[in-house]
């Protein structure tokens, strides 16, 4: 393509820039987090922004990245340059998606809606989490004929979440306050769960609750106003609690096997893929199960402390299954350059996580915008100044491994 996409973004924020016009949301991959968390609330901020443990995790996804170095080429004609991707026999324009990221309300108040808004106008493929605080509908009919992907969470009786000690520090949990449970409550088979359990209430657990402190007239405000239905009239229900309680004892599942995913890929016609893959193993065992690809990623580190970093982990699963399936990557990816380090390194495309969510907190479907064609720009630049005309180009020689030793 003729068209710079880098140079046409930079040309935009210089000539507002003559103006007196800078930008709401910062393009400084640091300055972004430090004005998003500024303005997200305490709870918001911990859910966010934190990771699993002492964050040792999160650490070895920034660590991972800053052991490769880009090696640019000169003298090579890179006047027109293309970052399109196929995925599935779709082409997409840049090798983005927004990874699913739950209770986006907690950010902004147009949640979802807002997310399917910038990612629709960035030309950025959105995949929907089972944890949105909007309905699939909802999401499907703002995003249009846009690309979309879907996140499935597998529900079950047992409830496992990742030990994430920002939110038990708060001893907040955003679903217990009917938070980022849309999925659930705009669903006909679980509102008749929910309303058997209202009329067969199960025995109470045996441990008593504390007495109740003034937090709780919050919590309840929040879980009345969130769930389908007039405040008033949830106010006086029992049922936004009782489909909370539904909800946490369906949420995941913790027993799991290579053959429950058999099961599914057998009964669906559409792609499906295994997130969190950190082990070629696993990549090998996904393939055999029918997965149409893997996602290398630990979550951005939220769910086990002290685990490799992502980018660590990503070769060796494209030795074994790569040119096999397609390979996916998150976890850790704050710039377009990192997203260069990823593709490099054999990944066929690259999901962001944090960084749109920043976006959406300073500035809901306009800051999702900004950041995700940041990223595009940026890559195009980045593809400009490395001597690559292509997403094909960009490979393990692009790279050199940073000396670890002290200078």
């Amino acid at each position: 393509m003729s068209e710079s996409i880098g140079r046409n973004a930079q040309s935009r924020i210089y000539r507002r820039g003559v103006l007196g016009h800078r930008p709401g949301v910062p393009f400084s991959p640091d300055r972004l987090r430090e004005k998003a968390v500024r303005a997200m609330s305490t709870t918001a901020r911990a859910y966010v922004d934190g990771g699993a443990g002492n964050g040792d995790t999160m650490r070895a996804n920034r660590a991972a990245f800053e052991r490769w170095r880009i090696v640019p080429r000169m003298m090579r004609d890179t006047r027109e340059r293309d970052q399109s991707v196929e995925l599935f026999g779709r082409r997409l324009p840049s090798p983005f998606l927004t990874c699913p990221i739950g209770v986006a309300e907690m950010v902004h108040g147009e949640h979802d809606l807002a997310v399917a808004r910038g990612a629709r106008e960035a030309g950025v493929p959105m995949i929907v989490s089972t944890q949105a605080s909007a309905s699939t509908e909802q999401i499907a009919a703002e995003l249009g004929d846009h690309e979309r992907w879907y996140q499935l969470y597998w529900s079950s009786d047992d409830a496992l979440l990742g030990w994430r000690t920002q939110d038990l520090d708060l001893g907040y949990l955003p679903f217990a306050r009917g938070m980022g449970i849309a999925q659930y409550t705009a669903d006909p088979v679980f509102r008749e769960r929910v309303a058997e359990r209202v009329a067969n209430p199960p025995a109470e657990p045996g441990e008593p609750l504390p007495r109740p402190r003034p937090g709780a007239v919050r919590s309840l405000a929040t879980l009345s106003r969130t769930y389908p239905g007039r405040t008033v009239d949830n106010l006086r229900s029992l049922e936004p609690r009782v489909a909370v309680e539904t909800f946490l004892d369906l949420f995941s599942r913790q027993d799991l096997t290579w053959e429950n995913l058999q099961w599914l890929t057998s009964r669906t016609s559409l792609p499906v893929l295994v997130k969190g893959i950190q082990h070629p193993d696993d990549a090998e065992l996904a393939v055999r199960a029918g997965a149409a690809g893997v996602i290398v990623s630990n979550h951005g580190g939220r769910q086990v402390d002290g685990a490799v970093g992502s980018l660590d982990a990503l070769p060796a699963v494209v030795e074994r299954v790569g040119g096999r399936t397609t390979v996916l990557f998150d976890s850790g990816i704050r710039c377009a350059a990192d997203a260069f380090k990823a593709l490099a390194l054999g990944a066929d495309a690259v999901c962001i996580g944090r960084p749109w969510v920043y976006g959406l907190a300073l500035g809901g479907a306009e800051g999702v915008r900004q950041v995700l064609e940041g990223f595009r720009a940026e890559l195009d630049l980045t593809m400009a100044l490395s001597g690559v005309t292509s997403i094909g180009e960009i490979t393990a020689e692009t790279l050199v491994r940073a000396d670890p030793r002290p200078a």
